[in-house]
């Protein structure tokens, strides 16, 4: 190959490469702690109980099915429906199909646009016009054309290649979004179901307590007939057997309310499903945590955040391509003739080709007010990005902190309870001995139901605490995951 050739061939890789104007991306740091405040509670925190087991699988990290977690059989029925089901997550999902649908339409900048524009037009010139003669002036004439025409716009300063990354970070983000999303209805969906199952709980505590107030209703009836016990003993007996019965009645209206939620969650109409009522005898499980700088990588939100700093960035270098010259490749092939008959003659063939370089001189600060959007956006995002982790490490603290502290409430409360239970056998074997009266029962009632719903609200907390955090810790996603467009 000889020497013009050689140089024209390099010429022509070099425009159809180019080169890439703008900052190169570099990934934000964020203030990080080299471990939690907080610790998770050990895998024996709860042996004392002998209603709790270990859960299973006990793994020392999270897997994408975590809810599998707490050993409930039913919950493991339910969650994955969310994931076919949920129509909020089907928008996800469709919001997701869109953002990779705009990272052809962003390639296709690389290719020409070839087009194909046919006509037939028909003219009479007028006999009047000035500076042309009037003999044959007037002739009608014909031009049929049929053009291939094809435009090329050469990447030179990689405004197109930075279009293209940004589409692809931002489908990446959309992933990410959609991540968060089926995460936040799983999440939701557990802490519905551990809500309706400390309702069942609670439901069956308030119809054992009517059962007992109606026995109490009862001794405190015939007392009265017998002459033994006074008219105020009948009134407390009722008064607090009518308020054990509202207060079941309102356990049921919440329950009712839990499960129209799971209902909806996973995709059906409330009248058409119906969860079964078992009573909350859960734990929280152990929980791997892991570190802080782990959590960078294991959040989907974090995740989309630092997608979006990386499209800010590419958006960025588009802006920065808009200052140099553009160079385009234009060209057109195909036949023109006054005649049907001659349009396909070899006489008709016309080609035209040839470069344009456009350069914009003056446009009033268009462009720079482009880049300074560009670079703020950027800023944005950046501070977007880190706020999102700190509220991730956040989040992961004050669930470790609840279930901490709720595990101290819980065996503090369970003494309580107890003793309340004991307290109220006593007054009332003292009251049917004729020691005491029935106001001294009455507040042992009290006392000893509210201790026992105590028990169950701070167990429905812990099993709140435990699935938020996991949904602090991402679930078991990671960045891994990101699709790769």
């Amino acid at each position: 190959m000889n020497r013009p050739a050689i140089f024209a061939s390099s010429l022509a890789a070099l425009l159809l490469s180019g080169c890439m104007v703008g900052p190169k991306y570099v990934k934000p740091t964020v203030p990080l702690a080299p471990a939690y405040k907080e610790k998770a509670p050990l895998a024996g925190s709860y042996k004392e109980d002998p209603n709790w087991h270990p859960a299973k699988p006990a793994d020392t990290a999270l897997r994408g099915e975590w809810w599998t977690i707490f050993g409930d059989p039913k919950l493991n029925e339910l969650e994955p429906l969310i994931a076919t089901n949920n129509q909020d997550l089907k928008a996800a999902e469709a919001r997701f199909r869109q953002a990779r649908a705009l990272i052809q339409y962003s390639r296709s900048g690389l290719s020409p646009t070839i087009g194909v524009s046919p006509s037939v037009i028909g003219e009479r010139a007028s006999a009047n016009r000035p500076y042309v003669s009037t003999a044959g002036s007037s002739k009608s004439v014909a031009d049929l054309q049929l053009p291939l025409d094809f435009n090329y716009e050469i990447d030179l300063w990689g405004r197109v290649r930075h279009g293209i990354n940004a589409s692809r970070e931002q489908a990446q983000a959309s992933a990410a979004d959609m991540q968060t999303a089926m995460l936040s209805l799983q999440a939701e969906l557990a802490i519905d179901y551990f809500e309706a199952r400390s309702a069942d709980a609670e439901e069956k505590l308030l119809k054992d307590t009517v059962r007992e107030y109606e026995e109490a209703y009862r001794i405190t009836t015939n007392r009265f007939e017998g002459g033994v016990a006074p008219q105020s003993d009948v009134n407390q007996a009722r008064t607090q057997l009518e308020a054990a019965k509202v207060a079941a009645s309102d356990v049921t209206l919440r329950r009712a309310q839990y499960e129209h939620a799971i209902a909806v969650l996973l995709g059906q109409p409330p009248a058409s499903f119906t969860l079964g009522e078992v009573p909350l005898e859960a734990r929280p499980p152990a929980i791997p945590v892991g570190l802080p700088s782990e959590l960078l990588e294991r959040r989907p939100d974090i995740a989309a955040a630092e997608r979006r700093v990386a499209e800010a960035n590419d958006r960025v270098g588009m802006a920065r391509a808009a200052f140099f010259p553009t160079l385009s490749l234009n060209g057109a092939v195909g036949y023109e003739s006054t005649a049907l008959t001659s349009l396909l003659n070899r006489a008709s063939f016309l080609w035209a080709v040839g470069p344009t370089l456009s350069q914009t001189l003056f446009d009033a600060g268009r462009r720079r007010s482009v880049s300074e959007q560009a670079l703020a956006a950027y800023d944005e995002t950046v501070a977007n990005y880190r706020q999102t982790s700190l509220t991730a490490f956040q989040q992961v603290e004050d669930n470790l902190a609840a279930l901490r502290v709720l595990r101290q409430e819980a065996e503090h409360q369970r003494q309580a309870t107890l003793s309340a239970q004991a307290a109220q056998r006593i007054f009332n074997n003292r009251y049917v001995g004729g020691i005491d009266t029935y106001l001294q029962v009455v507040t042992a009632q009290t006392t000893a139901l509210v201790n026992e719903r105590n028990d169950i609200d701070i167990m429905r907390r812990q099993m709140d605490a435990s699935v938020l955090l996991i949904k602090a810790l991402g679930g078991g996603w990671s960045t891994a995951s990101l699709p790769k467009l």
